[in-house]
């Protein structure tokens, strides 16, 4: 009985109030004088010792002892094993409250610890006392609802990851990129979390829940059940991207000063995204995932086509009239303006549509297509590191084809693939825009299958440069000098009375892109904003 008295008062002092032994109750009454079983009523010292061993024991994280004082020690002792190692509860603390006959309530503080996330649990259960077959000694009934009061009716604890794990995002250099900052970063980050956050290092959110055991051979996807607990914040893991952000800062301050604008910045030689901003907060990611018609910006792929085919070049006579017809539309010139016996120099830095219509008839339906793909990559499944459309230029026929080489039609793009197509008219060669290096995950990125030819790659430059410092693009390019390229457009769009406004332009090993919904005319509306940051940036 001594040794029995000393182990109770050890777990009651260590971990365990009771309160509730009288002084001089056995721990056990297992027969009268003769060895025979027990039988009768239990006692109140009986009940009491019975849960006093078994709480005591399972407060001391001895699982073996716990059950051995149940009537069912195989069960019980499976059940508490999967509380520490399933569920991964530890009791740190178990209180018994007064009896009520032979049934004992009582309360428990554990502690959850999974993968570095902790937190409390507390609740209250109850137990009842019988006696055990054989030998009648007083013993915990054994049930599930001991070690939890909603572990009955078939439920079990399940240890399940809450969404993905949270990044600690930094630019080039290793500076903390704050989206309450950058605001135009929180979908980007908010991106990269879901992309990257475990293999940045990065612990999820967990949650214990509880949920139905599934029936044997079940092969129906685990129920969600319902939440225990949950330890939502995770720990971030430290993720480089490409961005930088000083250019970033630069983009956004810009966007910001203006209406529905979207700009994107890379570097032309590596295809890095420097920076992406949008004005709006609360709308979608316009600078990565817009779809919407880039106008004339899309005359750079367009004018590459017909450089490469021969069907133009910068210094000899190009038609430019008024209107020109194709498939049974009439396409009209801005203000319906038309050059008299001029170049196709002249005709591409004023962005004169119908130097392109009346080429229509001379190329085959899927050439503005393939020219896209195979030159530009658009289209070719790019993989950013976040959510971003890659571009879509549809093989069409008739007046649709012609609206396409224009930048209508079902021509899609945004400023990140507008960024991509002025750089690639820079080098001569797709390299396809990521935020994250793909070492990060070993990704493949995306390739063109050839580069621009080389005589269209040199008169290309040269067109998108007169464009810059003599087109439509030469009033917000003129703080810019060097080695500077630009392109304008206007992208009319149905039920909507001015047009969007486009731009996209380099400056050394910087190029960027930006469409202002509404904002008209691209050299008055986006040029600004692209001319302001290149110029604030500068060649880095």
């Amino acid at each position: 009985m001594g040794g029995e008295r000393g182990r109770r008062h050890r777990w009651v002092a260590g971990a365990v109030a009771v309160g509730l032994l009288g002084a001089g109750a056995g721990a056990c009454a297992v027969s009268d004088g003769g060895g025979a079983p027990r039988t009768g009523p239990l006692s109140a010292s009986e009940v009491r010792s019975a849960a006093d061993g078994f709480l005591g024991a399972w407060a001391e994280g001895d699982s073996g002892a716990a059950a051995s004082r149940t009537d069912d020690p195989r069960a019980a002792g499976a059940a508490l094993r999967a509380y520490k190692a399933r569920a991964r509860l530890t009791a740190r603390q178990v209180r018994p409250g007064a009896p009520h006959g032979a049934r004992v309530p009582f309360s428990v503080r554990a502690e959850f610890a999974y993968e570095g996330a902790r937190a409390p649990l507390s609740y209250r259960g109850a137990l009842t006392v019988v006696r055990r077959d054989g030998d009648g000694k007083a013993v915990v009934r054994w049930e599930p609802q001991v070690l939890h009061p909603a572990l009955g009716q078939g439920k079990r604890f399940v240890v399940r990851r809450a969404g993905a794990a949270p990044v600690r995002a930094v630019d080039r250099r290793g500076r903390a990129l704050d989206t309450r900052a950058l605001p135009s970063l929180g979908p980007v980050v908010d991106g990269l979390r879901r992309a990257y956050g475990t293999a940045a290092g990065g612990r999820p959110g967990v949650e214990l829940r509880l949920v139905p055991r599934a029936g044997a051979g079940s092969q129906a996807a685990p129920p969600s059940g319902t939440a225990v607990l949950s330890v939502p914040e995770g720990a971030p893991g430290r993720l480089r991207t490409t961005l930088d952000a000083r250019v970033q800062e630069v983009a956004e301050r810009e966007a910001a000063r203006r209406t529905d604008a979207s700009i994107v910045v890379l570097r032309p030689s590596t295809g890095e995204i420097l920076a992406v901003a949008n004005s709006r907060g609360d709308g979608p990611d316009t600078a990565l995932e817009g779809r919407l018609a880039p106008g004339s910006t899309m005359k750079m792929i367009t004018a590459s086509l017909l450089l490469e085919k021969k069907l133009a070049d910068p210094d000899k006579p190009h038609p430019c009239p008024r209107t020109a017809s194709y498939g049974g539309w009439r396409f009209h010139n801005v203000d319906d303006f038309a050059i008299d016996g001029g170049t196709f120099r002249a005709s591409f830095a004023a962005s004169c549509n119908t130097a392109f219509i009346t080429q229509a008839g001379k190329l085959a339906d899927d050439d503005l297509s393939r020219q896209a793909r195979d030159v530009f990559g658009i289209g070719a499944g790019w993989s950013v590191g976040v959510a971003a459309f890659d571009g879509a230029v549809p093989v069409e026929h008739a007046a649709s084809k012609a609206a396409s080489l224009i930048g209508q039609g079902a021509v899609r793009m945004n400023p990140l693939t507008m960024a991509s197509v002025v750089s690639t008219a820079r080098t001569g060669r797709f390299r396809q825009p990521y935020l994250v290096a793909p070492s990060v995950d070993h990704r493949r990125l995306a390739t063109a299958r050839r580069p621009l030819d080389p005589d269209a790659h040199e008169k290309l430059r040269d067109l998108l440069r007169t464009t810059a410092t003599s087109g439509s693009a030469a009033g917000a390019m003129a703080g810019l000098s060097g080695d500077i390229g630009a392109k304008t457009g206007s992208a009319e769009v149905a039920g909507q009375e001015r047009s969007n406004g486009w731009f996209a332009a380099w400056h050394g090993d910087l190029a960027a892109a930006a469409v202002m919904r509404r904002g008209g005319r691209g050299g008055e509306s986006s040029g600004p904003l692209v001319a302001a940051v290149l110029e604030a940036v500068g060649e880095r």
